[in-house]
């Protein structure tokens, strides 16, 4: 079997990374900067960290900031017209996955304008060129979207996430600072941190796995688990902060070569349909998702028991499955992750329509045990 592995030319790492941004802006031969961001981070200063080294080396930039946190067809349009006006020839995203996909977006269609229609990317699109130069700056632990080669865009007409697959929309460089994500809320942090473990523990166990996917999410896993807790609760922990957002690029770099599987498939739609924060979504399925693919995956579940910190010799295979799905269970309860979809406003009677998305989605077939309408309703119900 062949295997590929796509990744950034260049990631820098680590706190204050960003002051590399004239060196490289120089390097690469760029003019001037197209910055994708959303409001929030312009409002909370988080944004101005970034452009306050812009301005110290005399790099000028435009902003662009209609981004929603599930950003939709018509964001994208709009930055595609924006960017086009802006005389800008490279785009710097900084903040979460929203704003990331929304560069990757704008990226693809101004070199391939026969995609202008946006849905027509869903899928994996047949681009011919590569996306506009990207430099992503995450001011999340969580979605990987800086190394990753996909992109989410809410179809709002059709109420449907579209997950986009494309080679040529990967960031030309990420820059992880982890000093950008010191003013997350805690929800927020807790919510993309189970965000990236789910990446983690679904990428090791999708059809798609092999081994070098697997030694970066063992990794990752290993790593959220030690992490996660105290940069909830330690926001300006250096330590935890820098590990978390190492931890969720090490997640990304695997998942984006190997899929994903069922939690994402279930996920998307309750963003799609509801505009329920995707970390949060991710986080509420997961365990009961584990327990559904437990009898398909049971040594890779040793692998994530060893990971968490939480297998003891002599676990059997089944016992130790039940102490990695009980080790994720908790971690989300520590965190402040809500429990049940009846929280959120989710009804009985929207599951139906929730399932039928699911199991459309593109990342469902992923999933390492094969599952029915009738079985994803029945998981639904069970986070209900």
């Amino acid at each position: 079997m062949i295997h590929r592995f796509v990744l950034n030319e260049v990631s820098y790492f680590g706190k204050g990374a960003r002051e590399v941004l004239p060196s490289e802006i120089s390097r690469l031969g760029l003019k001037k900067a197209f910055v994708a961001t959303d409001k929030d981070l312009i409002k909370h200063g988080v944004a101005d960290k970034v452009l306050k080294v812009l301005e110290a080396a005399h790099i000028p930039y435009t902003v662009f900031s209609e981004i929603k946190p599930n950003p939709t067809v018509t964001n994208v349009k709009t930055g595609v017209k924006a960017f086009a006006e802006s005389g800008a020839d490279f785009i710097l995203a900084i903040g979460g996955g929203s704003s990331i996909d929304t560069a990757k977006a704008i990226g693809i269609i101004t070199n391939n304008p026969q995609f202008s229609d946006v849905v027509s990317l869903e899928g994996v699109a047949d681009t011919k060129k590569k996306s506009v130069p990207i430099i992503a700056l995450p001011t999340t632990a969580g979605t990987a979207a800086e190394v990753t080669i996909n992109y989410v865009i809410t179809d709002e007409e059709n109420q449907k996430k579209m997950v986009c697959v494309d080679p040529n929309d990967i960031p030309a460089m990420a820059i992880v600072d982890s000093e950008l994500m010191y003013t997350l809320p805690k929800s927020l942090t807790a919510a993309t941190g189970l965000d990236a473990l789910t990446h983690a523990i679904e990428g090791l166990i999708t059809k798609g796995a092999w081994e070098m996917s697997d030694m970066f999410e063992i990794k990752a896993i290993e790593m959220i688990a030690r992490h996660l807790e105290t940069a909830v609760n330690e926001p300006t922990n250096e330590v935890a902060r820098d590990g978390m957002a190492v931890a969720q690029y090490i997640a990304g770099m695997a998942f984006s070569n190997v899929g994903l599987g069922l939690v994402h498939g279930m996920a998307h739609p309750l963003g799609a349909i509801f505009d329920i924060p995707h970390g949060v979504a991710n986080a509420m399925i997961l365990p009961t998702v584990m327990e559904f693919n437990a009898p398909a995956a049971l040594d890779k579940y040793v692998d994530i028991a060893k990971a968490m910190n939480v297998y003891t010799p002599g676990m059997s295979t089944e016992e130790a499955a039940n102490a990695a799905i009980e080790a994720v269970k908790s971690l989300s309860l520590r965190v402040g992750i809500p429990q049940h979809l009846a929280e959120l406003g989710i009804k009985e009677e929207d599951l139906p329509r929730l399932t039928d998305a699911a199991f459309a989605d593109v990342c469902t077939p992923g999933n390492p045990r094969e599952v029915t309408k009738e079985a994803i309703l029945e998981l639904y119900k069970k986070v209900l």
